[in-house]
């Protein structure tokens, strides 16, 4: 063969291999194994490779005002790299909900590997709620407004089937304390039954898990006045028990634990509050307890998470300076730590509470604890619990509002300290 030709047979066998290699690459890049599989609210929940966290993109200090798809997206991206998979929200009221949904459709179009999950809540109140002109709360009736919310959220499960993994049927809306808008269970449990009879005839997927999410008095661990027939079949209704624990309310309204003991007394200032730390997450993990202990004495045997925790950063009120003294950003960080390790070593899915600060929360008190739950403020802020992350670089590249994530205080950890309080239960409670 002459040189002319062995060059010619050359080329053509360099193309064919680089054309194959071409095709395997696309193929590769387009291959279905390279995307999410499918999973349900069991592989989901229990699981602690699906961290999971309390979400409201809300900036402004009235909920009328909403956050755009792309401030949904910012969000979703910092909570993606956190490690959060599974997000909590907590009516369809308003556009946020469906937004959640639309702009985790959109992440999943620009990334297949993407995942991320939805809580969606379903927001049921009594008669009246809300309305003292029209008259005092009905709690045996529910509003008009339930029947629409349920409807809502169940045609959005429907159109977002690869999202939505859960229901939950209102929001601490048994527990007596919410005065204004609770229900009886029996109102619950209408509504759970209508659900879990749309699995039943094939509206709603099979493996879409329905609960609701409410304080763990509701739940049978507290005062022996909820353990009504109503809970037990309530109880026996959803797929899985979603309780809310809140050692920070507690250190006002039920402060045993916060106190600081005498042995406890010859400690450093920052000693003593590590100390009542543990306390704060054993407390958690008491009220934990007490609710899987009574689901044990009616014979219900179901997976119990922690649907809502939280520790605020600030407040003026109950939980400050003049109050329990339970707020500031290091208490903050090691409740987060605390109830973290504790939960995932037990498989038990936490969702905490809450990822972003909301200002509507107390609107007319811009230092109201309610404002302050979130692990990053409203300056694109990292509060200490996230520090480490900020050092790490989790997350670079990402914005909040076109603002770059960076810490409080300037990550100045003495600077923090000067705003921590020992803890205090000698103060007027009224």
């Amino acid at each position: 063969m002459d040189k002319c030709l062995k060059l010619v047979v050359c080329v053509f066998v360099f193309l064919i291999v680089l054309s194959c290699k071409d095709d395997h690459k696309k193929q590769d890049e387009n291959s279905p194994e390279k995307e999410v599989q499918p999973v349900s609210a069991k592989d989901i929940l229990g699981n602690s490779d699906y961290l999971a966290m309390s979400y409201g993109g809300y900036r402004e200090k009235n909920r009328d005002l909403q956050p755009t798809l792309s401030q949904l997206k910012e969000d979703i991206k910092i909570l993606s790299a956190m490690g959060v998979k599974v997000l909590r929200t907590y009516n369809v009221h308003f556009a946020h909900a469906e937004n959640v949904l639309k702009a985790i459709t959109e992440l999943k179009k620009e990334d297949a590997t993407f995942e991320m999950y939805v809580m969606l809540g379903i927001w049921i109140d009594c008669k009246n709620a809300f309305n003292w002109e029209v008259g005092e709360p009905i709690h045996s009736e529910e509003s008009e407004r339930n029947p629409i919310e349920v409807k809502t959220a169940v045609e959005l499960a429907k159109q977002y089937p690869n999202i939505v993994k859960i229901l939950a049927v209102g929001n601490e809306a048994m527990v007596k304390w919410a005065t204004s808008y609770y229900v009886e269970p029996a109102i619950i449990l209408k509504w759970v039954n209508h659900l879990q009879g749309l699995k039943k005839s094939g509206e709603l997927p099979a493996d879409l898990w329905i609960t609701s999410s409410d304080d763990f008095s509701s739940w049978g661990g507290g005062d022996a006045s909820y353990h009504t027939e109503e809970l037990e079949q309530l109880a026996n209704a959803v797929d899985y028990i979603s309780m809310h624990t809140y050692p920070y309310h507690q250190s006002h309204y039920n402060s045993g634990f916060w106190e600081v003991p005498e042995n406890e007394a010859d400690l450093s200032e920052k000693e003593q509050v590590d100390k009542a730390m543990l306390r704060a997450m054993n407390f958690a993990k008491a009220q934990y307890d007490s609710v899987s202990n009574y689901m044990a004495s009616i014979g219900v045997s179901k997976p119990i998470y922690i649907g809502e925790t939280g520790w605020a950063s600030v407040s003026n009120g109950h939980y400050g300076k003049n109050g329990s003294r339970a707020t500031d950003e290091y208490k903050q960080g090691l409740y987060y730590k605390h109830m973290r390790e504790w939960t995932n070593k037990a498989n038990i899915s936490c969702f905490y509470f809450e990822a972003f600060d909301e200002q509507w929360k107390d609107g007319q008190n811009p230092l109201g604890s309610e404002n302050h739950f979130g692990l990053i403020n409203l300056n694109s802020e990292a509060k200490y619990p996230l520090w480490q992350m900020v050092d790490e670089g989790v997350f670079e590249g990402l914005t909040r509002d076109g603002k770059p994530i960076t810490k409080t205080y300037d990550g100045n950890l003495e600077m923090l300290m000067k705003t921590v309080l020992v803890p205090n239960t000698d103060y007027p409670k009224d």
